[in-house]
């Protein structure tokens, strides 16, 4: 695993100043990208409903806050996407098992939209209590991105320090949208039927997987395994929400077909927010390495510079229509769309069973040099370490050098397997081995 950091200092600061009984949100923004920097301001204007939104962006930050397995909790900088008449915020717990959204569509927000962009931003101490004594009554302004210096509340003015953003924070935005983009909806439970399924959770940091059930127009929480039940690994992680309980009018529950990962849609009408867990507690989104096969065959510069002009933050992406609109083969668009969502440059939305286009706050190359089997599997490329025994359009035997060892390669239509120690642990589970990855390569070559 990389254990180079990402470190960004703010030019400026974020501030939630109050001022006759408005309050005015600004978030500082800062990113690799120049242009992004030049921007002034992406967004200005009001929020239609200040205390949902403030509750569920300290949902957001207790989210980025928290750790469930043995790294400590470190991260505080989500980042936010606007564009399309729509605001998103996203972050990851420290340990990348647990991925959160919040999504403000267009009735929650009447402003201005004066840019199009995505970047993180920056949260701190003084701002989460001032958003945390938000009143419904009251006048709140969210603006993205500022020339401020400060961070102001009715207490006083704090400066912001600066951040370290570590790796797997962005390996997580690679990820996470293929698990997404696999789930398909299997509950939907009311207000009552959501304060009811809280109060069943285990007190506690409980091991093992629950499993979601419905029992007439009741919701529980089984430790054995059922027909159409929803499994949660490391339910303690759903507690997450328990702050904006009050406020859900319905929760979406969806799984991936495999039955590994889940999420939590919280809908409140004019927003929604997503919660996604990975399979358990000790597993990250951003360590499975589904993405790998995707990148195996890189996007030229030009695609992407074309998807960029032609897409703007949170707009949905819609392959068909650009296959059409751009006389471009369905297989390439979908070679594409893969390549894209490996990137990043790909979000998820649950609720629209469709990707949105996001504009990241980094250079892609540092998403290319964070996946060390990727980077393995071409090391063995290079060195000619793959011998074919057979090779077909359906059938494919290698020997792979190893240490001291030749690891067999068989793919057969879609299976794959090797003799190595990681594909022995994890079954293909947690994305293609070094060895796969290089046969693939070799095979395409």
């Amino acid at each position: 695993m990389a254990t180079v950091d990402l470190d960004i200092t703010y030019k400026q600061h974020s501030s939630l100043q109050q001022s006759s009984g408005i309050q005015q949100l600004v978030l500082a923004h800062q990113a690799e990208i120049t242009e992004i920097n030049n921007v002034p301001c992406f967004f200005w204007g009001n929020l239609t409903d200040p205390l949902t939104s403030s509750k569920c962006l300290l949902t957001l930050s207790k989210v980025v806050r928290s750790s469930f397995g043995p790294i400590p909790p470190s991260l505080r900088d989500p980042i936010v996407s606007a564009g399309t008449d729509q605001i998103r915020f996203e972050g990851f717990s420290s340990c990348n098992g647990v991925y959160a959204r919040l999504d403000l569509l267009e009735d929650a927000i009447d402003g201005e939209f004066l840019a199009s962009g995505t970047t993180n931003v920056d949260f701190n101490e003084p701002m989460l209590n001032a958003l945390n004594a938000v009143k419904k009554t009251e006048k709140m302004v969210l603006g993205v991105g500022s020339k401020d210096v400060s961070i102001s509340t009715d207490k006083g003015t704090v400066k912001e320090k600066k951040v370290t953003l570590p790796p797997r924070w962005i390996k997580g935005l690679t990820s996470v949208q293929l698990y997404l983009a696999g789930m398909e909806e299997k509950f939907r439970l009311n207000k009552i039927q959501v304060i009811q399924l809280f109060q069943a959770i285990p007190k506690g940091n409980v091991k093992g997987e629950f499993y979601l059930i419905q029992r007439a127009n009741r919701f529980v929480l089984s430790p054995i395994a059922s027909k159409d039940a929803v499994r949660i690994g490391g339910i303690q992680r759903l507690r997450l929400l328990e702050g904006i309980l009050p406020y859900i009018q319905q929760l979406i529950v969806y799984q991936e077909t495999n039955g590994e990962s889940c999420s939590f849609v919280a809908d409140f009408g004019n927003m929604r927010l997503t919660l996604s867990l990975s399979p358990d507690s000790y597993r990250g989104f951003s360590g499975e390495g589904n993405v790998l096969e995707n990148m195996i065959q890189a996007v030229p510069d030009e695609w992407v510079m074309a998807v960029n002009s032609l897409l703007k933050s949170n707009e949905l992406f819609d392959p068909t229509m650009l296959s059409i609109e751009h006389d471009v083969d369905f297989a390439s668009m979908d070679t594409l769309t893969g390549s894209l969502s490996s990137i990043g440059l790909l979000g998820y939305d649950l609720a629209q069973q469709q990707h949105y286009y996001r504009r990241l706050p980094f250079k892609m190359e540092r998403i290319l040099s964070l996946n060390p089997r990727l980077k393995n599997a071409k090391r063995l490329l290079s060195t000619e370490a793959i011998e074919f025994i057979k090779k077909s359009p359906d059938y494919i035997e290698a020997r792979v050098e190893g240490t001291g060892v030749k690891h067999t390669v068989i793919i057969q239509g879609d299976q794959s397997r090797c003799t190595c120690n990681w594909f022995t642990n994890h079954q293909g589970k947690r994305g293609l081995c070094k060895h796969i990855l290089a046969v693939k390569m070799a095979a395409q070559s």
